[in-house]
């Protein structure tokens, strides 16, 4: 049998997993990892990176090991991250920057300029946004910079010695066109840029589509991911993509008119346009498929962060195992009222793009007369990390009239079955799927666009090879939306409008 690896680096696990020639999971690996506030930033360490790597690929060889797999049988490896943010090399392969996440909310004026020169979205978390706001800054490293990558590109890069990403993860970083970037908007950013002493295509990694194959593990990348020496070097690796790829080919959803909704600790929903959309709008990413297919991407910062930290507090009170423990308040969110009984949580940890606030304060509020109950509180909670994706949804669905038959949904939020997606049914009003390898979605996802790059047929699509070689077998739960849950999420969201001004009140005067 051979096998083929797909890592991915999250927000909060670092996930492995090992798949067979029938693309299935035969073993895995995992490590939780947290981002740090450091000189207000929110970043990871590289050190940590690595460390996080290694143990979960050591858990996965000691699994994999137990079922009588040899890790010999590797034949094909692939990476994946979470998208977007900055990190930047010199010509000596030192880091000049501190890294920073997806999750930062500091680039608002560079994102502002290049949206207008471009007269296309740029997003506050894309990696040109971070680039040019570090030079509206003056910051000192910026004549050093020779490379700019992804965390996923960063680790395929040290895992290859190749400086490539695939076009999903390159469309995060800068607008693409065709199979690479746009040369129209490269060629603005550098008349944007003139004093510095590089042209952006030359920094950037170069882009590959799924089904390339993107290098192979050298014996120093083979010593990275696997200090034991076990690990050959020679592994062909395919094209690194971040977390919207995988998402996107886990819950087979490539082909056009197919969306997926992933929830953790951000939550985004990726609709694969039959069109452009009619104008530009800053809720809404353009971004694209592994294969270059244009996706309207609504991606919110915050999701699941507040509701673990809730979670965390009656952990200290509870007997429960934390696995126990979710499973048994999540359903009882099931019986909580439609409307949360007048409760309302505005879960932003951090900044939130979408409605306007470059910083967060967790807010739970009720009036004197709401109906305070463990399902109630619990339905609120769940229901606020869907609230500012249904924002960016709408526009979408009610003033763009995007086709979308339903949502295959993945990410932790929809581990314990037919919650969150019973729920999120109701607050999108459109049916939600969810397939058996939901909570591991993005690193098996990782996996099949290696298997893709091995095992493809001449001229097959990704779409052809997911729909008749990995997803013809692949079991899937669908639930329609409930009158009840839509009408009670619709009274929830007059509630939660009223409570972003609160938030901005908690963030200009709290401290």
């Amino acid at each position: 049998m051979k096998y083929t690896l797909g890592i991915e680096l999250g927000s909060t696990r670092i996930k492995a997993v090992l798949v067979d020639e029938t693309h299935m999971t035969v073993a895995a690996g995992s490590h939780y990892w947290e981002n740090r506030l450091e000189n207000g930033i929110w970043t990871y360490r590289l050190d940590d990176v690595w460390e996080g790597i290694q143990k979960s690929y050591s858990k996965l060889a000691v699994n994999a090991r137990k079922e009588g797999i040899s890790l010999l049988d590797i034949k094909a490896i692939g990476i994946s991250a979470m998208m977007h943010g900055y990190l930047v090399f010199d010509k000596n392969e030192c880091q000049l920057a501190q890294f920073r996440t997806w999750r930062n909310t500091i680039t608002e004026q560079a994102a502002g300029i290049l949206t207008k020169e471009f007269d296309y979205n740029i997003p506050e978390r894309w990696s040109i946004a971070h680039l040019y706001q570090a030079i509206l800054n003056g910051e000192d490293h910026i004549c050093d910079i020779d490379f700019i990558t992804t965390l996923a590109g960063y680790v395929h890069w040290r895992l290859s010695g190749e400086k490539v990403v695939g076009i999903g993860e390159a469309s995060g970083m800068f607008p693409v066109s065709g199979d690479t970037y746009d040369f129209k908007m490269l060629d603005r950013f550098d008349e944007l840029a003139s004093e510095c002493p590089w042209k952006l295509i030359d920094i950037l990694p170069h882009v590959q589509l799924a089904g390339a194959e993107a290098g192979e593990l050298t014996a120093e990348g083979a010593r990275l991911l696997d200090p034991s020496g076990e690990l050959s070097h020679g592994i062909p690796l395919c094209p690194p993509e971040g977390d919207a790829g995988t998402g996107m080919v886990a819950t087979n959803s490539v082909a056009e008119c197919t969306g997926n909704v992933s929830a953790g600790t951000s939550i985004f929903a990726m609709i694969v346009l039959e069109k452009e959309l009619s104008r530009v709008y800053p809720e809404i990413d353009i971004v694209t498929t592994p294969t270059g297919k244009y996706v309207a991407m609504v991606h919110c910062n915050n999701c699941t962060s507040d509701l673990d930290a809730w979670m965390k507090l009656f952990g200290e009170i509870s007997s429960l195992e934390r696995d126990a423990m979710y499973n048994k308040l999540f359903n009882m969110a099931l019986e909580g009222e439609p409307d949360c009984g007048g409760l309302v949580s505005c879960n932003y940890c951090s900044g939130e793009h979408t409605t306007g606030f470059e910083e967060g304060r967790p807010l739970f509020v009720r009036m004197p007369d709401s109906r305070l109950t463990i399902a109630n509180f619990m339905r609120n909670m769940l229901y606020s990390t869907m609230a500012t994706l249904k924002t960016g949804m709408d526009i979408l669905t009610e003033k763009e009239n995007v086709r979308l038959n339903k949502l295959l949904g993945h990410g932790g939020l929809f581990k314990d079955k037919g919650v969150a997606q019973k729920l999120m049914a109701g607050a999108l009003n459109v049916p939600v799927a969810v397939m058996e390898s939901a909570s591991e979605g993005g690193p098996w996802g990782m996996a099949l666009l290696a298997a893709f790059m091995l095992w493809k047929g001449d001229g097959e699509s990704l779409e052809d090879y997911l729909e008749n070689k990995v997803f013809n077998t692949n079991k899937s739960i669908t639930i329609e939306p409930d009158e009840q849950d839509v009408s009670g999420f619709r009274e929830y969201m007059k509630q939660y409008i009223g409570v972003l001004a609160v938030e901005r009140s908690a963030i200009d005067n709290i401290k």
